[in-house]
Formats: C-alpha cells, sequence, structure tokens
C-alpha cells in the first residue's frame, strides 16, 4: 500500500526562528526552520536531543558526479518488452547491477572516501554493512589508497563478504540486529581512529546515491514515475531529491518487503518506527531508516509500497528470464512493487533502479 505523506506543505507559514519552532516528542521530523534543513529528534550519547539537520540538495548531486565520474560507470539503461506488456507500463530499467563492485552504493561511498581531507583520509574509513555498502567502501578506500574496516552481521551473504574481502577490508563479524551493529562499530572506532562512513544516513553518501537518478533523468526523459527499493533509505533519499528538482511532478515512490516495512510503519506513523532482526531474503533491505533519510522520505517521496516474498522470488526470476540479467533479491523488489500495484503505473513511463547483482549462485531462490 502507497503510504502518502503531506509534509510538503509544512513550508507554508513555516517561521525562521528555530526556538519557536517546538519538538514534538515523539521523533518526528519537525518543521523546516530554513530551506535545505530539518530539526528532529535524534538519539545521541546524551540522551534524546533535538538536533538540526542540513539536507543534501542538487548541487550536492551534481558535485557529487563530478568528483565520482573518474571511478564509477555510467551504467546503462534497459527495457523489456515482455514485462511492459505484463504490467501494462513503458519500464525503463537503470542497472547498477553493471556498477563496480555490482551495486548503487560505490557511488554513495566513492563520493564520501573522496570527500574527505587528507588528515581524516589518513586515519582509514570504517561502516557496518550487510554486504553492498561494505564491499564499496571498500573499494573507495583502496582507490584512495587507505585502510577501511567494515562491521558485517554473520548472516551476510558470503558473495557481499568475499567482495569487501576482495579489496583488502578488514571484516568483524557482529550479530544480525543494529544495536550489535554499532555497539561492536564504536569499539572499532575507538581502536583504530578511523573515520565513520554510514551506509545511508549521511549527506555525502545520499549525494552520491543521487547521481543515479541524474544519469537516469538524462538517459531517459519524460518519466512519469520511479520506484527504488528502501532499506535505510540512501537511495530513496538520493532519487528523490534528483527527481523534485528536476522534474517536481514525478512520482518517486520506495519499494521494500512487508517483512521489513519500517520505511511504511514509520512514515505512517509520523516518527522512526524500526524493524526488530526482519526475515526477508533481500538482505539489503533489512536495515531502518535514519533521521536523515527518514527526514527526506518524509518530506519529498510519494509513498512506500510494499511486497511479500513470493512476490520478490517471481520479479527477481522474471528479470533473469526475460532481461537476461543477473539482479539480486533487494534490487528485485521495485518490480515486484510495480507488478503488486500495477493499477496505479498503466501507461506510465516508469523508472526502476536495480539496485544490485550481488547473488550468492549457489543459493537462488527458486532452486
Amino acid at each position: 500500500m502507497i503510504g502518502v505523506k503531506q509534509a510538503r506543505s509544512a513550508w507554508r507559514g513555516c517561521t525562521n526562528d528555530p526556538e519557536r519552532r517546538q519538538p514534538g516528542g515523539d521523533g518526528r521530523a519537525l518543521s523546516l526552520p530554513l530551506p535545505g534543513a530539518v530539526h528532529t529528534l535524534a538519539k545521541t550519547t546524551h540522551g534524546l536531543q533535538r538536533i538540526l539537520l542540513i539536507l543534501p540538495n542538487l548541487v550536492d548531486i551534481r558535485a557529487a558526479a563530478q568528483r565520482i565520474g573518474p571511478f564509477i560507470h555510467r551504467t546503462p539503461v534497459l527495457t523489456c518488452t515482455a514485462l511492459d506488456e505484463l504490467t501494462g507500463a513503458q519500464l525503463f530499467f537503470k542497472c547498477e547491477n553493471f556498477q563496480k563492485g555490482g551495486a548503487f552504493k560505490t557511488r554513495g561511498a566513492t563520493n564520501a572516501v573522496f570527500s574527505l581531507t587528507e588528515a581524516e583520509a589518513s586515519r582509514g574509513v570504517a561502516t557496518h554493512s550487510s554486504g553492498n555498502h561494505a564491499a564499496a567502501l571498500a573499494m573507495a578506500a583502496k582507490w584512495r589508497g587507505i585502510p577501511a574496516h567494515v562491521v558485517m552481521p554473520r548472516t551476510a551473504p558470503q558473495v557481499k563478504r568475499n567482495a569487501a574481502a576482495a579489496s583488502g577490508a578488514n571484516i568483524i563479524e557482529c550479530e544480525p540486529t543494529l544495536e550489535a551493529r554499532e555497539a561492536v562499530l564504536a569499539k572499532v572506532l575507538k581502536e583504530t581512529g578511523a573515520i565513520f562512513v554510514p551506509p545511508y544516513n549521511d549527506a555525502r553518501v545520499i549525494a552520491g546515491q543521487g547521481t543515479a537518478m541524474l544519469e537516469l533523468l538524462e538517459q531517459v526523459p519524460g518519466l512519469d514515475a520511479i520506484v527504488t527499493p528502501v532499506g535505510g533509505g540512501g537511495l530513496l533519499s538520493g532519487t528523490a531529491i534528483a527527481a523534485k528538482a528536476l522534474k517536481p511532478g514525478m512520482k518517486v515512490l520506495g519499494a521494500e518487503p512487508a517483512a521489513a516495512d519500517d520505511a511504511f510503519r514509520s512514515l505512517q506513523a509520523g516518527r522512526i518506527l524500526p524493524s526488530e532482526n526482519p526475515q526477508t531474503i533481500a538482505d539489503g533491505l533489512r536495515t531502518s531508516l535514519g533521521e536523515l533519510t527518514f527526514a527526506i522520505i518524509r518530506q519529498q517521496a510519494d509513498g512506500i509500497l510494499t511486497i511479500d516474498e513470493q512476490g520478490i522470488v517471481q520479479a527477481m526470476r522474471l528479470l533473469w528470464e526475460r532481461v537476461k540479467i543477473v539482479v539480486e533479491p533487494s534490487g528485485s523488489v521495485p518490480l515486484a512493487a510495480v507488478l503488486a500495484h500495477r493499477q496505479s503505473f498503466t501507461k506510465l513511463r516508469v523508472g526502476i533502479i536495480l539496485s544490485g547483482g550481488n547473488v550468492d549462485l549457489r543459493k537462488l531462490p527458486w532452486m
């Protein structure tokens, strides 16, 4: 189902005096005190505090495109007549499964790493990730010649662990919960002095992810809608910023497993409701929104679609069999959403970001 937000209207009559905007007390993103910023309540080392988040914008995304251009692929856009007929829409697949490292995550990680000062970079970088961001950060760190430390849940697919290790990452295992990831990462940061590069809740990462949409709009003019997967929300946030800045009337939708529907529930509630150890085949979407991604999605996206596990597997198999490309479960979720909600896309030109293609070929879901 689509969770539509009303946050854009909050601009009307909004004061520029932050002290006159009172927190809601329940974690909701508050009225914007100035263009490009938002107040929210966030858990800090001093407890729940009101903080001001500076949101990335189109200028940041264009700067990121220039910064990462020498390192990444400008990925192609594919079409498939069979899937157009099946959905009743014109689908345009932005193939980030062809990206270096096999996923869109290389964009955000590369922008973050090459945004560091020399002094910061010399300390190395660290993160927590279920796989694709870990591999992306390791690759970007290798390009800059600095060490990378990645905390990965023990349930992370072996193919993704191997990808991070291949770029020289120091891999530290943890339990598959956000609390465990953060606790182990805190220990790594203290021991190494490395700079934390978040997998999604970071303006530099979000700007990098937004470059995929920037490319897609250049490659396919006249899109009516765009659908991306949503886990931590970095890709959807960057996509929404680029899309709404360049084509305000475009529908921007996120898609997530019904078994990991924290984004849908959070937008309905008006505050972040994290998932607790969700069980879904889409391992890259088991994370929950952060304060920054929640604020952007609440303000700029048009809704979230949820899909059951069977629908995800069906969409993945269709992409393999009809488009003849390797796409991982997480990357198949947007197509699954269009198939499940096809009445909302009839006769529309729809962009779909295939977020990644890192699959363990020994564990295909239809085998």
